[in-house]
Order: C-alpha cells, then sequence, then structure tokens
C-alpha cells in the first residue's frame, strides 16, 4: 500500500480502521498493529489513530483502512475539540 501512494520515511499520518459493523474490535485492533508495524518499517510515523465502527453497512463483514498524510496544520485540526449534533432515541 505504502509504495503505491505518496508516503515517504519522515511523514506522519493519521491512520483510520474503520470497522463495517460484523467485525469484532479485537480483530480491528490487530489489524491497526499490523498497519502500524508496516508504516513503521517504512518509517512513516502514526500521528494520530482511530479504530471503530465510524461508517458501518449494518452487520457487513470486513473493514476499511485509511491513511492521511498529517502537515502541522491539519494535525492541529483534528486536535481541536468538536461538538457533534446527535439525537438519541
Amino acid at each position: 500500500m505504502v509504495s503505491d501512494l505518496p508516503f515517504q520515511s519522515g511523514d506522519r499520518v493519521a491512520l483510520m480502521i474503520n470497522g463495517l459493523g460484523g467485525t469484532p474490535i479485537s480483530e480491528l485492533y490487530l489489524l491497526y498493529g499490523y498497519a502500524h508495524e508496516q508504516l513503521a518499517g517504512h518509517g512513516i510515523t502514526v500521528g494520530r489513530n482511530y479504530v471503530g465502527e465510524y461508517c458501518t453497512s449494518l452487520e457487513m463483514a470486513g473493514c476499511s483502512l485509511t491513511l492521511v498524510k498529517l502537515d502541522s496544520e491539519l494535525e492541529s485540526l483534528l486536535a481541536a475539540p468538536a461538538e457533534v449534533a446527535m439525537r438519541i432515541f
């Protein structure tokens, strides 16, 4: 994956492992660990990480992996406090 994308040694990234609804969180963390290890092997630092179900498809098995190259502005925006409007039934 790293060789197909514009990442290089020294980059900082945000890494998201998103479950699709039917994959146990323990398996998502296993994938995160493997992805983190592979990125570190290429000299890429994970600056922010997200593991969980952020966008699901009912009880679909599997997951998605997303990498975003961070710069100082984007990293500070991701770290900023935020409020989310939601309605609980």
